[in-house]
């Protein structure tokens, strides 16, 4: 098999440039001031910190890859990719509402909307005066989205949309939701549309909160829609191309997951090291045992690795080249390694790891979502065969 980066362009450089380390430096400061001292409180509560994001917004975190012209910090994927990393290292929760008002929300209306729109939307997103949700599955179809029932039909200068959205991040507390829709015929690809829907609009509320094992403090609900009327201006794009835009921000949207279980496969193995030079058994640090030493030697080879993949998705990312095998690879590698790591953690600490007095029975808890949300590691393996095949 030929090397990974023989399809890619040369030149690649993942060493840490200035902006990284500045907006690294910040994210840092800012998760272990108004993160860490609440990260159980929240979790235990199931409480969504809203006034948190406002901070961020605040900072520029909320917009990340948005340009400055429409209120954000212009950066790319790599400062992108250290933000989440260095939040959901503290908190996997945060890191994760984080990614999905940037990636696929205000992602969305970047990538497709037109100058109206962008100017209309992305300073309030940029900022988060505005929090952003993004609404693709339903309840019966999750990996099928082409099987979608939530249906937009033209009428005048609106259209009428009915049905529900399940499983969307800021469901509840999201101003604003980009929300693909059938317009046509169920099955196809051209069938589907992307609307932008704002909060308030009449017969637009949201549903159920989601009672979830990890994530606990990213607050999860259904979208609902009941002859809900929203102007034919908010369409991003044209009509039926709702389909093809989904997936291509969900190529982007897979970075930010696998940032997502970089940072808490970090924060697990930092932990666990820390821990194992603490914890002493039979007269010695049990990091001594080679058991351990073991353990600490493949996390940290599987931590590596997925860094290198997320930064090369992220480096063709950033030259706007072709990027859905190397962003699946990523999703689909890092996430795994998010849960063998918090696994091994759990076990390093042996019975305090099982407790919530330390931090791994969290991103043990935490961590699964990752192989689960934005396409399973399943899907993400039906899409990089395909991608092998094709070559």
């Amino acid at each position: 098999m030929d090397s990974l980066l023989t399809d890619a362009p040369a030149g690649y450089d993942f060493s840490i440039n200035d902006n990284q380390r500045m907006i690294g430096q910040m994210a840092r400061d800012f998760a272990e001031k108004h993160i860490r001292p609440h990260v159980m409180e929240w979790d235990e509560a199931q409480h969504f910190p809203i006034d948190l994001f406002k901070k961020l917004g605040g900072l520029g975190m909320m917009g990340v890859l948005v340009p400055e012209e429409y209120g954000g910090s212009g950066f790319g994927y790599f400062e992108y990719v250290t933000v989440i990393v260095e939040i959901a290292k503290v908190c996997g929760s945060i890191g994760l509402s984080l990614a999905a008002h940037n990636s696929l929300c205000t992602g969305h209306i970047l990538a497709f909307g037109n100058e109206e729109q962008k100017h209309r939307w992305l300073p309030k997103l940029a900022t988060c005066e505005w929090l952003g949700a993004w609404g693709l599955t339903e309840a019966n179809t999750g990996s099928d989205a082409l099987g979608m029932n939530t249906t937009a039909v033209l009428d005048g200068e609106h259209y009428i949309v009915n049905g529900s959205k399940n499983w969307i991040t800021h469901g509840k507390s999201g101003d604003v939701a980009v929300v693909m829709v059938r317009t046509g015929e169920k099955n196809d690809s051209k069938g589907i549309s992307t609307l932008v829907i704002e909060k308030g609009t009449p017969g637009f509320t949201h549903g159920k909160k989601e009672n979830k094992l990890g994530m606990r403090a990213s607050e999860t609900t259904e979208l609902v829609f009941d002859n809900c009327r929203v102007p034919k201006a908010n369409l991003l794009g044209k009509q039926g191309e709702g389909f093809k835009q989904a997936m291509k921000v969900l190529d982007g949207g897979r970075i930010s997951i696998a940032a997502l279980s970089l940072g808490m496969a970090k924060g697990a193995f930092e932990a666990a090291v820390a821990y194992s030079k603490e914890r002493k058994q039979f007269g010695q640090p049990i990091s001594n045992f080679q058991g351990i030493a073991f353990k600490l030697a493949d996390m940290a080879t599987e931590i590596e690795a997925a860094e290198l993949l997320i930064m090369q998705a992220a480096d063709l990312k950033n030259k706007h080249l072709p990027v859905t095998k190397q962003s699946a690879m990523a999703k689909y590698f890092a996430s795994e390694v998010a849960v063998r790591t918090a696994t091994e953690a759990v076990q390093i600490f042996g019975g305090y790891g099982y407790t919530k007095d330390f931090p791994v029975e969290k991103y043990y808890r935490d961590a699964k979502l990752c192989t689960i949300g934005e396409g399973t590691s399943e899907i993400q393996k039906i899409v990089i065969s395909r991608e092998v095949l094709r070559d």
